[in-house]
């Protein structure tokens, strides 16, 4: 049977100060749509449903994932007791997911995506869910570039076999880190490159099989909570989680194994990294502002504001991103977006931890 595994722990420090510890970027509703992470849940209705959608977040989430996706069952939101990043996570919900269904498929998708065309998305889907079927297979979804991102990872994937015009799995030629402007132009005129999307297809016992084979210590780490499944006691959790490697899926197992398979995925996809993403996936004004809140523009173009109760005032500013909270104000050049992260890895190391 087919599930989908929700990845929501993360804490979205680039969409600072919007995004705080303890209500992260997956719950907030950017684009006044509903939550991110209430539509990840909500788009894969059709395909697959709620009580089959488990969530791994947090524990200090684990109320607000309640809260907000009422349908999943609470058995079904898997609490981290500590972030390890997301080998560690997927390890964790594969051997839940096992011990209730040994002929599992699980689909991983990150919580935070934006995705237009459901129709085509969902298509894409039942494609790596298929291939996800053959022996040893780990199956990643590709989004076909439209320009030279430098912001994203590459796939380079074999396309000698193509059906031309056909929805199919391709064999993974080798992964590629952020490139640089020329590098990513490179990518793009040679056809065979997609944006890595971080989505993965695959067997419960498979990714099981294949972190015994490149992350052994992240097997012998999660050996008791594979034993276990439900019945996973909160010590015997942290215990797994504090001895395994902290380390992504991406590095521990999809650039090491041999059986790696990618969907080219022809629909609308942001992964909404930072403030300048939202800008661009916002409605612009005439003057290319996005504006929420109690706002006056004078002589001022192309920026993204958001604001409360308070009135902001920008005069003569150009291509910029203000968002202004009940404690904090940031403003930064939209190029600059990215550059929030350190804002963050500031306040953590001088102690400034109400503002995080």
């Amino acid at each position: 049977m087919h599930y989908a595994v929700i990845m929501a722990g993360g804490i979205g420090s680039r969409f600072w100060p919007a995004s705080r510890k303890e209500k992260p970027k997956q719950f907030l509703d950017v684009f006044g749509d509903g939550t991110l992470i209430q539509n990840t849940v909500a788009r894969l209705q059709g395909l697959i449903p709620p009580e089959r959608c488990l969530i791994v977040t947090h524990n200090r989430y684990v109320e607000q994932t309640q809260k907000q996706l009422p349908a999943v069952p609470d058995e079904n939101i898997l609490a981290e007791p500590i972030s390890r990043n997301t080998a560690p996570c997927i390890t964790y919900a594969a051997a839940v997911l096992a011990d209730r269904d040994p002929d599992a498929t699980m689909a991983v998708l990150p919580a935070d995506h934006v995705i237009g065309n459901v129709e085509a998305f969902h298509n894409t889907l039942r494609v790596a869910l298929e291939a996800a079927q053959a022996p040893d297979a780990l199956v990643t979804i590709g989004i076909e570039p439209t320009y030279p991102a430098t912001g994203y990872g590459y796939i380079q994937y074999d396309g000698d076999a193509a059906d031309d015009g056909a929805l199919q799995a391709h064999p993974v030629r080798t992964f590629a880190e952020k490139p640089d402007q020329s590098t990513a132009e490179r990518f793009i005129d040679s056809g065979d490159f997609l944006w890595n999307s971080g989505m993965f297809i695959w067997r419960a016992d498979t990714i099981l099989d294949q972190v015994q084979e490149h992350l052994p210590d992240a097997h012998e780490a999660f050996a008791s909570v594979r034993q276990a499944g439900d019945d996973t006691g909160p010590d015997t959790l942290e215990t797994a989680f504090r001895n395994s490697p902290r380390i992504s899926i991406d590095y521990g197992v999809m650039e090491q194994a041999d059986s790696v398979y990618v969907v080219p995925g022809a629909f609308d996809w942001n992964d909404v990294g930072d403030w300048r993403a939202v800008y661009d996936l916002s409605e612009k004004n005439e003057l290319g502002n996005v504006i929420e809140g109690n706002v006056i523009m004078q002589d001022s173009s192309r920026c993204y504001v958001q604001a409360g109760d308070r009135l902001v005032v920008l005069v003569g500013i150009h291509d910029c991103v203000v968002v202004d909270t009940d404690d904090a104000v940031l403003v930064c050049n939209r190029e600059s977006a990215q550059q929030v992260k350190q804002v963050v890895e500031y306040l953590h190391a001088h102690q400034f931890e109400d503002y995080v």
